[in-house]
């Protein structure tokens, strides 16, 4: 979700104005997924373990922007069925946020129409090695055999085990990189780069993005087989 502080520049206000008027993207974008039939996931790289580099003021901002996005869009979120998760670690944010972040999953726990997950305090090459980490700790005390992993099961020890692979990657903003985001379950994600800054991004740039991954054949390094 790229260009927060590039709308707000262009407007000459604050780079807190642009991260609040971000929030709004994602209330549009995500009620506007959860009406679609067969999106079952949307997954937003909110705040990344580089972010922590940004300038004190703006990082408490973000952590206070954050704790009250789960609050005020809960109601939203139970009315359009939203499920509310995260992927990331969770345990290196401010221990309210924590807490507010456990609190929103708990109560939307129910709800199945679609999951909304925020990545925070996320990269994922500390995921994978997170991941490596507790396999090799399984197998120092003899509860799996180095021999029994696969890729599938390499998978399943991700922060998004068993969630499946992300269809379309949309990036914002015309940054051209993966940023450290979903590595390993990026492998045949589709691409889709747009030079809308985020907080001007709404459904009708989805339906676009959407309509040109409708366009584009998958075929995950085999022949060519329409979807």
């Amino acid at each position: 979700m790229d260009g927060n502080g590039r709308w707000a520049r262009a407007r000459g206000l604050p780079r807190t104005r642009g991260h609040q008027k971000g929030v709004e993207s994602i209330r549009d974008i995500t009620t506007e997924c959860a009406k679609i039939d067969g999106i079952e996931r949307l997954t937003l790289y909110a705040f990344s373990r580089e972010n922590w580099k940004r300038p004190r003021m703006e990082v408490s901002f973000l952590m206070r922007l954050l704790k009250r996005f789960c609050r005020t869009e809960l109601k939203i979120m139970m009315q359009n069925g939203v499920r509310f998760t995260t992927i990331g670690a969770i345990s290196g944010l401010p221990p309210d946020v924590e807490e507010t972040l456990k609190e929103t999953a708990r109560a939307t726990a129910g709800n199945k129409r679609l999951t909304l997950c925020l990545a925070l305090n996320y990269g994922s090459r500390d995921e994978i090695v997170r991941a490596a980490r507790r396999l090799a700790k399984e197998c120092a005390d003899d509860r799996l055999s180095p021999r029994s992993i696969t890729e599938d099961l390499f998978a399943d020890y991700l922060d998004t085990g068993g969630a499946g692979d992300p269809d379309i990657l949309i990036r914002t903003a015309g940054e051209m990189r993966l940023s450290n985001f979903l590595l390993w379950q990026s492998s045949y994600t589709e691409l889709y780069f747009t030079e809308v800054l985020w907080p001007d991004f709404r459904k009708e740039h989805l339906h676009a993005a959407l309509k040109d991954y409708a366009r584009r054949t998958r075929k995950f390094g085999g022949l060519e087989e329409s979807r």
